[in-house]
């Protein structure tokens, strides 16, 4: 759709029926700012105003979809093309839609996470948790863009961003780990001894050795088995 020509149109009709854009902003029930945007091409009115709005002008939606008053001898043709345009503009609309909710929920869910893994300790359960749930919505997000992918890939495309989002969740909890010596928070097991906190996690295990104590260690170790009765000498 020519949004600047029928824009004009709009214009011209309006002046032509004595009416001010306030004039036909309360009639239609927008702002006349919204009415100054179309006539201004800015942005198109939306689908449902179309029939009321052509109706208040005098005008078909024809007309209105071309941008000028349809010749009869041309009413077809231009029918059967400003259908098509119709359609695409719906589409468009949709996808724009999609667009915008799938970025507002990839933002939500990311600062979500964030947001867990700033505020919770490390040994509370709530920040790995709510840290999945900002994955999952976030998930939501990208699966609006993959709308139109076929199912297969977009499956491949959802699942392999969840698998990165969740390793960047990992990787960012190991560093915390190894940096400033926090306990990780996604641990499988969490296995308590005398002076002793075993953490096995799916890819390293962390030994916690004097604990709240003055020469607290941590030991990062690669995953093994474990005497969970035993713990404790891993810090011996």
């Amino acid at each position: 759709m020519n949004q600047e020509k029928i824009g004009k149109f709009i214009a011209q009709c309006r002046k032509e029926k004595n009416m001010t854009q306030q004039d036909l902003s309360e009639k239609l029930g927008v702002s006349s700012k919204t009415v100054s945007n179309w006539e201004n091409g800015r942005n198109m009115p939306d689908l449902s105003l179309f029939k009321p709005l052509c109706e208040e002008l005098d005008i078909n939606l024809n007309d209105f979809l071309s941008g000028e008053k349809v010749k009869e001898t041309e009413y077809q043709k231009k029918l059967e093309e400003n259908i098509i345009k119709t359609i695409n503009f719906s589409n468009n609309k949709l996808k724009n839609k999609n667009n915008f909710i799938g970025l507002m929920l990839i933002t939500f869910g990311v600062l979500i996470s964030i947001t867990a893994i700033a505020i919770f300790p490390s040994e509370s359960s709530w920040g790995s948790i709510y840290s999945v749930v900002g994955a999952i919505i976030s998930l939501i997000g990208i699966s609006k863009f993959t709308k139109r992918l076929t199912y297969g890939k977009r499956l491949i495309c959802n699942f392999g961003y969840f698998l990165i989002f969740i390793f960047v969740l990992i990787t960012i909890d190991y560093i915390g780990v190894v940096n400033i010596h926090q306990a990780p928070r996604f641990s499988l097991k969490k296995i308590s001894g005398e002076n002793t906190i075993y953490y096995d996690t799916p890819f390293y295990d962390v030994v916690r050795c004097n604990v709240n104590k003055d020469n607290e260690k941590f030991i990062i170790m690669k995953n093994q088995k474990y005497d969970i009765n035993n713990i404790d000498i891993y810090c011996k």
